[in-house]
């Protein structure tokens, strides 16, 4: 059973595909870097859906938990860190992070941020972004800007990917 398969099962009750794409692009681990595929790909392991449309639905996927992610990761850290297991679990957090990737970030900035989401490896992506974005002090509009190209520069790459894939091996 793949991947694919489990979580076409796993939203099998929503009857629109194009709601499912959306959702999958949602979805913290996945996001557009299977979303994209799922909604190229003929079935039964995909949708069949136009690149185009993969492309926009997964980008309008991705970008809605991006707004909540960078509202709410600081009160939702400051609430934790009043147990000493979260306080030190975000001070070590911090320090570890600050320590490695500082210099980039400061040097990079928003478009260091961007980057860092639009390579769709395991790891990066909104949701790892966002989470960035908070730890580095970025404020709500250059983050949500740079994550935004960084998504769209994401979807690009896995929409031209998938169908280079889909003409080289169908």
């Amino acid at each position: 059973m793949t991947l694919e398969s489990t979580l076409l099962g796993i939203f099998s009750f929503i009857p629109s595909k194009e709601l499912i794409v959306v959702l999958i692009a949602m979805l913290p681990v996945a996001e557009l870097r299977l979303s994209i595929p799922i909604a190229i790909m003929k079935e039964p392991y995909g949708f069949g859906l136009d690149p185009f449309t993969a492309f926009y639905l997964s980008v309008i996927g991705n970008m809605i938990p991006v707004v909540p992610l960078l509202l709410f990761l600081e009160p939702v850290s400051n609430f934790l860190r009043r147990w000493k297991i979260f306080d030190m679990f975000f001070t070590w957090l911090f320090e570890r992070t600050h320590r490695k990737h500082s210099a980039n970030f400061e040097k990079y900035g928003s478009i260091g941020l961007a980057i860092f989401v639009g390579i769709p490896l395991p790891a990066t992506g909104a949701w790892t972004g966002c989470a960035a974005a908070f730890i580095f002090g970025f404020k709500f509009k250059n983050a949500f800007l740079a994550i935004l190209a960084g998504v769209i520069i994401a979807g690009i790459i896995m929409t031209t990917l998938t169908v280079m894939g889909i003409k080289i091996f169908i």
